[in-house]
């Protein structure tokens, strides 16, 4: 696993708000892979500040990626993971398929914050907060962690709570 603490520091990385506009209509058909998942970063925002919970993304390519389906599959589904999840954490899922369809904003709004994260394998699991800076409504990320592949629902919350323990300290 790989944490912040590889990065040396933390760091903050601005995305124009304007690229995630989310309103067109083609969004409404698009649902995220796990139910309870979002799919816009707007939304996962408003949620974040809402509840003051850290935000999840999962950077996956759900209809080719076999690790993001193994992971699915040990994790995401998992009643255990699920509970943890909607007591901990805001989930974002961020796709990037080959086949299926999805809406060009949600596209554009995924290679964004995958050249933001600079995801260069899947699956990737960011941790972090996100504020808003109200001079120039930009977004600013405060990273908290990443990892990838984990075995265990169990491994894989273990991990994402040390992220979180972070929070306070940074």
């Amino acid at each position: 696993m790989k944490s912040i603490s590889s990065f040396g520091k933390l760091f903050i990385l601005t995305l124009f708000v304007g690229l995630f506009s989310l309103k067109s209509a083609g969004q409404n058909a698009y649902k995220p892979e796990h139910e309870g998942w979002l799919t816009s970063i707007d939304d996962a925002f408003a949620q974040s500040k809402k509840q003051n919970k850290p935000i999840l993304a999962n950077f996956t390519g759900s209809d080719w990626c076999g690790w993001c389906h193994r992971l699915s599959a040990a994790v995401f589904t998992q009643d255990e993971f699920k509970k943890w999840a909607s007591k901990k954490v805001i989930l974002l899922e961020l796709d990037y398929p080959r086949r299926k369809e999805i809406p060009d904003n949600i596209r554009a709004q995924n290679a964004q914050l995958a050249q933001a994260f600079q995801i260069t394998g899947y699956p990737t699991i960011w941790v972090f907060d996100l504020d808003k800076n109200s001079k120039t409504n930009q977004y600013e990320i405060k990273a908290l962690g990443k990892t990838g592949y984990t075995p265990t629902a169990s491994k894989f919350t273990s991990d994402i709570d040390q992220m979180i323990a972070r929070r306070s300290k940074v």
